[in-house]
């Protein structure tokens, strides 16, 4: 009976058993029927941070959807993945991706509790999670993830997935994964760390926001607290390592973003050319296999983009455009308060101001309010501070005069005629304290000393580029990128004016005209389109037989017309497109003068071919890209064509160096350098240029208004631009060596006078040695003033003398 008993007992244990697996084995495959391919986790790709990097090796930003920089194990301290699997799944090197004990435990309180409140994931099931499933909280989901995971642990191995893990986990604060944490919280990278800042990253996954350090330290101390805890009981330290760790103190500090900051329109011009150039068509061109292509390619790839930008070339451009356009600014006087607040509103206005002494020292403009206003000056309010604003300070806020200088209109000397109480206007810090003799003119005992400032309306832009390698050192393209992310650099199109000589001049040359060349400077008169055209020189006046030399050193219009005129305008429109004008040119004597708009970035490219004898070179800013990993994706070469020769070149170098020695690029001299440079202004000075240069660094420099507004009488390109191109300059120009332009060969200098174009002899009083192409000289014999024929080369058909030529006009 018993035998019975026992059989029958059997039997039915194994038809449980057998129901048991079928049952199993049913809701194995009903919970596998649609599980999602887990092959894209072999092939990790995340979204990562794309850099963008200065030449030295620094970085000048980022471009990002998840802040995710990518990073190996053995990049990361072993303190710091035993954090992690304290915290997360200590068995995680034992189990094969499932932890059945975990899973009982948390079923069990899920039973008590009536609800789902813990998963008891392991790390393996916390990636399919993140990367493959649903966060619903589900026991279907569950499954799923557990099959998953164990056939995940058959692909990847232990440290593979653990790598996965501590790169993806989002740990709050905008960051994903241990790297961009350990900049986020502790301003290191994920090297650095030590095993109390790993603890406090490894306590983070379960709840961000409940646990982020920032808002909430004492919840972040004790949930590191109880990881280095469960690291001691699994025996990853000892007890001295986990008492020096808690008594360790914490300090929370991000590292510092320099995106957007230093070189922002540099960066602007970068990511816009990436998200051209990694376009599915340039990389399918070259081979490449990436998952993403343009923008999503930029902004998720984790590139490296290496570029030619000189950090301190940039912030010497940017201080330096900066200054220029608010002295430019500050020209066209006063344009009256941001605003006037009622007296109720004053006080609120003033709650809301914080760290305004810091924000003065570091050299920040603030707004203030006026609280008092006399003839000697104005007390202001700033957050809970006095400032003290002297007349002195007003002196440029006079009314400006159409038809004079600013200096021939008296400054300001009452202070009640530019401010009124409840004013708000911006103020800095006075470059003197102002204190020693007590008067009504300087601050009160605990004001603040200050200058009353006006931001700029007036726009510009600055390009540098070392012209040997065509790399583009330094590149600004306004006066705030935050407020205006438009890049004059790049994407302005503003007439050059005089600044586009030097190519009508560079034409010249080859048409048979020499520096010794005499054309009249007179006034005259074109008609074409049905219109009439009276080209005339700036200053109104006129100054008969002229130098083409001379013509080009006082950028004399008339004179440049008359040339173009005599070698026509195919020559020059010629002479711009093998220059790299990228513009279309009207077929008329106008464009000699600069009345075709280009950018000044393109403009740059053009004088290249003055400063490396006679190629041109296109512009670099990106040198380099590679992937995440390292793999190459782009690598920059100079891209170097002939242009014009090298005496070409020489002969307009010359011409250019005399435009800083004895013309409008005068203020270029303080350089005490071989310079080459030429201004440019427009009718009315609606824009102004200096493009100015040696061997070693070519840069450019354009002002105006983004809509086309006169700037203001004698707002040329000596007065506004050339004074920013020399601060630049000035900034930079010790880390070069003084260098010549290289004579070429076939180049003979001969004595010239300057009044006549004949070689000097000892009735000369103005003399000057010119360059000339071998053969094109002038003898004692033969006068330099010959004229070009109507064919444009030098002939016997010109007059006799320069008073024969002012004769036929």
């Amino acid at each position: 009976m018993k035998k019975k008993i026992l059989i029958g007992i059997a039997i039915g244990l194994l038809g449980l058993i057998t129901i048991a697996a079928a049952g199993g084995l049913g809701l194995y495959l009903w919970a596998a029927r649609d599980l999602p391919s887990f092959k894209k986790i072999t092939d990790y790709n995340p979204p990562l941070v794309t850099t963008v990097y200065a030449r030295n090796g620094d970085v000048l930003g980022h471009f990002y959807r998840e802040r995710r920089f990518l990073v190996r194990l053995e990049e990361m301290p072993d303190y710091l993945v035993k954090a992690f699997l304290a915290a997360e799944d200590r068995g995680f090197y034992e189990h094969p991706g499932i932890d059945p004990s975990a899973i009982f435990r948390a079923m069990v309180k899920n039973f008590l509790a009536g609800d789902i409140r813990q998963g008891g994931s392991t790390i393996t099931q916390q990636i399919i999670k993140r990367l493959l499933l649903t966060p619903e909280k589900s026991y279907e989901r569950k499954l799923k993830e557990a099959i998953l995971a164990y056939r995940l642990e058959s692909y990847l191995s232990k440290d593979d997935i653990i790598t996965i893990y501590l790169n993806q986990i989002y740990l709050g604060a905008r960051s994903y994964g241990v790297e961009a944490a350990a900049r986020s919280y502790f301003g290191k990278h994920v090297g650095e760390l030590s095993l109390a800042e790993a603890a406090v990253l490894a306590g983070l996954p379960q709840a961000p926001s409940r646990y982020d350090p920032y808002r909430h330290p004492e919840r972040a101390k004790q949930r590191q607290r109880y990881v280095l805890e469960q690291m001691l009981d699994a025996g990853w330290i000892t007890q001295d390592q986990f008492d020096e760790a808690v008594n360790a103190p914490l300090e929370y500090s991000a590292m510092p973003d320099p995106s957007w900051q230093v070189g922002a329109y540099y960066l602007e011009e970068v990511r816009r050319w990436l998200i051209d150039y990694m376009s599915r068509e340039n990389m399918n061109a070259m081979g490449a296999t990436l998952d993403r292509y343009g923008e999503d390619a930029v902004y998720e790839s984790g590139l490296h983009v290496y570029t030619a930008i000189d950090l301190d070339h940039q912030r010497a451009a940017e201080k330096a455009l900066h200054d220029g356009l608010i002295a430019s600014t500050k020209r066209r006087g006063w344009r009256g308060p941001i605003k006037t607040l009622a007296p109720s509103a004053m006080e609120d206005f003033l709650a809301r101001q914080k760290d305004v002494v810091q924000r003065l020292a570091s050299g920040e403009w603030v707004e203030a309010v006026v609280k008092e206003v006399s003839a000697t000056g104005a007390t202001v309010e700033l957050g809970n501070f006095e400032g003290w604003i002297p007349v002195k300070s007003m002196h440029w806020c006079r009314k400006p005069d159409p038809k004079k200088a600013t200096e021939q209109v008296p400054s300001v000397s009452d202070a009640r005629k530019v401010l009124s109480i409840g004013d708000v206007v911006w103020v800095s810090r006075a470059s003197g304290d102002d204190k020693g003799k007590k008067s009504k003119a300087t601050p009160e005992e605990g004001q603040i000393p200050l200058e009353l400032e006006q931001e700029p309306e007036v726009q510009g832009a600055l390009v540098s580029l070392e012209p040997p390698t065509g790399e583009v050192r330094a590149l600004v393209g306004g006066y705030d990128f935050q407020k205006s992310n438009f890049n004059r650099a790049t994407q302005a199109h503003r007439q050059p004016g005089s600044a586009f000589k030097p190519i009508v001049y560079s034409a010249a040359i080859d048409a048979g005209f020499t520096p010794a060349s005499i054309i009249i400077d007179a006034p005259t008169e074109y008609r074409f389109g049905g219109r009439v055209w009276r080209p005339s020189n700036f200053e109104g006046e006129y100054y008969g037989p002229t130098l083409l030399r001379t013509a080009l050193v006082k950028s004399r219009n008339t004179v440049t017309v008359r040339i173009a005129e005599r070698m026509g305008v195919d020559a020059i429109i010629d002479r711009a497109h093998a220059l790299g004008i990228e513009e279309e040119f009207p077929r008329n004597l106008t464009i000699s003068l600069g009345s075709v708009a280009v950018t000044p970035y393109n403009l740059c490219e053009a004088y290249t071919a003055f400063a490396r004898e006679g190629t041109v070179i296109k512009p670099r800013m990106v040198l380099a890209v590679k992937g995440a990993w390292g793999d190459d994706l782009y690598q920059s070469a100079p891209e170097v064509r002939e242009a014009i020769s090298p005496q070409n070149a020489y002969i307009m170098d010359t011409l250019l160096q005399d435009v800083v020695q004895h013309g409008t690029g005068w203020r270029a001299k303080v350089l005490d350098r071989p310079v080459a440079g030429k201004t440019g202004t427009t009718n009315e000075e609606h824009d102004a240029w200096f493009m100015g240069f040696t061997p070693y660094l070519l840069t450019g420099v354009y002002v105006g208004f983004d809509q086309l507004t006169p700037m203001g009488r004698f707002e040329t390109g000596s007065r506004a631009a050339s004074p920013i191109w020399v601060q630049y300059r000035q900034a930079v120009e010790d880390t070069y060596q003084p260098e010549e332009f290289p004579v070429p060969p076939d180049i003979v200098h001969v004595n010239i006078d300057l009044k006549t174009g004949k070689v000097a002899d000892g009735s000369s009083n103005d003399t000057e040695f010119l360059p000339f192409i071998a053969g094109s000289q002038p003898s004692a014999a033969v006068a330099g003033y010959m004229s070009p024929g109507a064919n444009g080369t030098a002939g016997d058909a010109g007059p006799s003398s320069p008073e024969d030529l002012f004769k036929q006009f």
